[in-house]
């Protein structure tokens, strides 16, 4: 959630940036006016609070000269239940207002470039340079029937569109895929977390998923639970309505989980394929930080990402998301995008995310920051998506005759 106090302070201002994410102007105008409404309730309040202490003293002056306290007693027992009343009033329209709030996307960082999609975004860099094949390379999904490795239908025959089962060496590569990307993590300093695969309400309103996400989550019937979308959920919220040391940060997590969307605003869009599944499989890095550490360890975490690509021997860009395409909760995004010759494109594989203060505030994040208590910032990304790493793999190491060579550094893990 932004501070509250921005808006208060210079609304303006506020709304400026905001609406360089594309937040609507009827909803800030609505913020602006509950906000207006908030201080005309808290003004309310303390006049009559003050009205009711000025009375006490009053009140307390004549008992003392043994006077007639009759009058003013029945105005301080009116004045009384007229501070209960402003009193709700107050919390009501402190209530509406952050409700609203949750609602509101985080404000772009001022280096963010300005943009309307994705066709807008900024190219930092490329790393390695894509093969050049003697043939018309293979996508993904032809090569993964011809040697057996994923088979759609029949995850269509045990759940719906979007899912696939995995068979023999691609099952085995993506185990391989999940341990490799661990360790790698690890040894760069990420703690190995395992984490529930069901969060409640709470965890999700407090990473941003919820209320504004709620159509493209899986929910328990007739429980407040619902199946993660990412590891980013479950890890943020470990310190969720905590004050931790400042000596305890920063906290660098790497999670392994299955995770579970709708797609709900994906119709059409990748059907075919690995690309967009409604359960996937996804190595998360997650931090917890110091506001100052916050733009390190964002630059560690892209590193990370991109240097598993690079031991992969993947061809990948780095871009730089703008405005328009910046995620709900992120104050800034470099993306990571691998090469699919089958596709002859770069496409998405990692987000790594900073959201500054947006998560620590809903979640109630925050860390002891000398003698008063502070908000940290929360950083997460994917390291990497291994599905979309199992798509690379196969089309950039394919050969004419639909065969596809094991990287390196992932043949230990097989065994081989």
């Amino acid at each position: 959630m932004i501070d509250l106090k921005l808006l208060q302070n210079n609304f303006e201002e506020t709304a400026s940036k905001l609406m360089r994410k594309g937040v609507d102007t009827a909803l800030l105008e609505n913020l602006k006016n509950k906000n207006e409404e908030l201080k005309v309730a808290k003004i309310n309040f303390e006049t009559l609070q003050a009205a009711q202490n000025s009375m006490s003293k009053e009140f307390g002056q004549l008992m003392r000269e043994k006077k007639d306290v009759t009058e003013l007693k029945q105005k301080v027992d009116e004045n009384k239940i007229k501070i209960n009343e402003a009193l709700d009033v107050q919390r009501i329209k402190q209530e509406e207002l952050e409700r609203i709030a949750m609602s509101v996307a985080n404000i772009p960082d001022d280096n963010v470039p300005d943009g309307a999609d994705e066709n807008d975004n900024v190219e930092i860099k490329k790393v390695l340079t894509p093969k050049e094949f003697t043939f018309t390379p293979k996508e993904h999904w032809e090569l993964a029937e011809q040697n057996g490795w994923i088979d759609f239908e029949r995850g269509v025959k045990l759940a719906t569109s979007r899912f696939s089962v995995s068979f023999g060496m691609g099952a085995k590569l993506e185990r391989a895929l999940i341990n490799f990307m661990l360790n790698f993590n690890s040894k760069r300093g990420f703690e190995e977390v395992s984490v529930p695969a069901l969060v409640n309400r709470t965890a999700l309103e407090g990473t941003g998923q919820l209320p504004k996400f709620e159509d493209d989550l899986y929910k328990v019937e007739g429980q407040e639970l619902f199946l993660i979308p990412t590891a980013e959920v479950p890890l943020t919220n470990l310190y969720q309505d905590e004050i931790l040391s400042a000596e305890e940060l920063p906290k660098k997590m790497t999670a392994y989980t299955s995770c579970f969307r709708k797609e709900a605003g994906a119709a059409g869009r990748d059907t075919r394929g690995m690309i967009r599944q409604h359960q996937f499989h996804k190595v998360e890095l997650v931090a917890i930080t110091k506001p100052e550490e916050s733009d390190l360890i964002f630059d560690e975490m892209v590193a990370c990402a991109s240097d598993i690509l690079s031991a992969l021997k993947l061809p990948h860009r780095l871009v730089t998301l703008c405005t328009g395409d910046l995620g709900f909760g992120a104050a800034k995004t470099i993306d990571i995008e691998v090469w699919l010759p089958g596709q002859a494109t770069y496409r998405e594989i990692s987000s790594i995310s900073n959201t500054r203060e947006f998560q620590a505030r809903r979640a109630k994040i925050r860390f002891k920051d000398g003698k008063k208590n502070s908000m940290v910032h929360t950083l997460n990304g994917s390291s990497l998506a291994v599905g979309r790493t199992l798509v690379a793999i196969m089309e950039n190491n394919q050969n004419e005759d639909g065969s596809i060579d094991i990287p390196e550094v992932l043949k230990p893990y097989l065994g081989l």
